[in-house]
This record gives C-alpha cells, structure tokens and sequence, in this order.
C-alpha cells in the first residue's frame, strides 16, 4: 500500500511524514515570542501549522524549500484545517530529500499542453497576433510549461499556469461557437498571453513567492512591457490598432481597477477574457476544495471566494467515479 499523503490524513490522526516546506514566515505573538507561520506540502496539496516559541537558530534552519520531517496531526480551528506541529527537523542525505518529489502536479503532462498549446496557436489567423504569441511563449516556454498559476489560490500547482491558459482556451473556444460574432483570434492570443507574466513576476514551482519585479510591477504590467519589445524586435508597430486590442486583452483582464487592471474591459473579447478567467479560477479552487471532502459535509472556507464553503453532495458524479 502506497503511503498516505498529507490531506489524506484525518482530523487527530497522528502521522510522521517527510514534506515540503513551502513557506515560513515569521510572526511575533502577543506574549511576544517569535513563531513561524509555516506551509507544508506534498503532491497531495498543502496545509499549514505554527512553530511555536522559534529561536533564531529555528529562522535560520527551517528556511522555505527545505523537506523536513514533520510529526504532527490534523486539527481544526475555526472550521478549517491546520497542522499542529509536535517535532520537525530537516530531512538528511540519506532521506527522501529532493524538493521537486513534494510539489503536486497537473493533470497533464508538458507533451500533452505543449501539443494543446501548438495547435491553438494554428487557429490565430491574424499574423501579427500569430507571431508575438508564438515567440513570447517560446521565449518563457521552460517557465509557462512549469510554473504555478498562482502562489496560493487557483492552480497553485507545478504546471498550473499552462494548464489554466489551456482551460480558458477550450472555454473560449465553445463560447466563440455559440457567438460567432466573437473574434476568436483575438480572444485565443489574449488568453494565452493573459497570465505570461507570471513567468517573470512569481519565482517557480517549488516554495513560490513573488519576485521584486513581481511585488513592485506585477504580471499585467509585465507582460504587455514583454508584448511592446518583441513588437519591436519584430518591426511591428505596438501602437497600431491590432497591438493595441491585443494589449488591452491583457491589461483589462482583471476586469476591475481595484483587482490591478490597469484598466476595465472595453472589448467585448476583453470582457470573455476576464469572465472565463474568473469562472476557470473559481471552479479549480471549488474543485480542490470539495475533493477534500467527505460526502454530505461543507468544504473549508475558500479565501479567494469571499470565504465561502461548498457543500459536497452524498450522490454526486465525483462520488460515483470513486466508486468505480
């Protein structure tokens, strides 16, 4: 029997498990000891505990990236799950002790998105679109086909950025047929260019945090600077009215001002954009939540969806697939 993972533990179930040590940031408490926040991780997704009383030698050990070995159990607190944490230390040479064996994964391969991707470029019928796609996707290619589409919330899985730019394509594509009027290659090149930014704007699949590009300028940002230097070095104008829309696809797709939107939608494949953007995000976040757990029960509250929880059915199709 393959050994339990994470979230596959119960509440007050006792375990000993090498993991991932996806984030540790340091707090002080109202008694006013230092304690480490901390995020652990496997492929079976994350959860976080608290290292109480840390020393300076405890900061300096428990650094993100690290495997340690951790005994603990599951507890919840004001509904939702965390880690208690009763021993931690680093994993040793003679461990399993490779960080990347930790990180959990998409459910397609880099081959599988890579073929996806290639063949949604083909249906981009307008060339200057077509070339400024293709040659900033190959440019981050390593990056987009491995980075997280996200620290935390939606898709915060190595391969998740390219995984959630596929989803919003095939979205995109069964809108445009019941919308003929919608340009699809407009709508197809700022979808795969909408979230590009994060190559420079996160750090990568293991221990994410944001870059100092990524906290002082932001991916939206980023990405149509990326768009206006290979216009250049493409002899394409940025500012023609083709690079401009497709500039605006990006820039608004965050739909509102106070979400980082440079500006709000004022394309109507602007406005699919930043719908289908939205829809595929909070489905994935539903979807990872409900899959932790049980039948006739709530999920845990979901940040990223005003903290909402979702009830997960006791005859449901997710439920029946288990079974089968």
């Amino acid at each position: 029997m393959a050994e339990k993972q994470l979230l596959s533990f119960q509440v007050d179930e006792q375990f000993d498990l090498f993991l991932l040590l996806k984030g540790a940031d340091v707090k002080t408490a109202k008694n006013g000891k230092q304690f480490i926040r901390m995020t652990f991780e496997d492929p079976s997704g994350e959860l976080s505990g608290n290292f109480w009383d840390a020393t300076d030698q405890d900061i300096a050990t428990f650094e993100p990236g690290k495997v340690v070995l951790v005994r603990g159990k599951k507890e919840l607190y004001q509904g939702n799950s965390q880690l208690k944490i009763m021993n931690l230390r680093l994993a040793n040479t003679s461990e399993p002790n490779d960080p990347s064996q930790y990180v959990a994964h998409g459910p397609m391969t880099r081959a599988e998105m890579e073929e996806s991707v290639s063949n949604i470029i083909f249906e981009i019928t307008e060339p200057t679109w077509n070339r400024v796609v293709r040659t900033l996707l190959q440019r981050h290619a390593d990056d987009f086909y491995n980075f997280p589409a996200a620290k935390k919330n939606h898709h915060a899985f190595a391969g998740g950025l390219a995984y959630h730019t596929i989803s919003i394509v095939r979205l995109a594509k069964t809108v445009a047929d019941l919308h003929p009027n919608i340009d699809r290659s407009l709508l197809y090149s700022g979808a795969l260019l909408h979230d590009l930014g994060k190559t420079i704007e996160l750090s990568g699949p293991i221990s994410t945090t944001y870059t100092l590009a990524g906290n002082l300028i932001g991916h939206i940002v980023l990405i149509d600077e990326e768009i206006v230097n290979v216009c250049q070095e493409l002899h394409f104008d940025p500012e023609s009215e083709e690079m401009l829309l497709l500039r605006h696809m990006i820039l608004a797709h965050h739909g509102l001002l106070e979400y980082g939107s440079p500006v709000r939608p004022h394309l109507l494949e602007a406005e699919v954009l930043h719908d289908l953007d939205e829809l595929d995000a909070s489905i994935q976040m539903m979807s990872t939540a409900v899959e932790h757990t049980e039948p006739g029960d709530f999920s845990e509250r979901i940040f990223g969806l005003d903290g909402r929880n979702f009830y997960r059915p006791t005859a449901s199709k997710t439920n029946q697939s288990e079974d089968d």
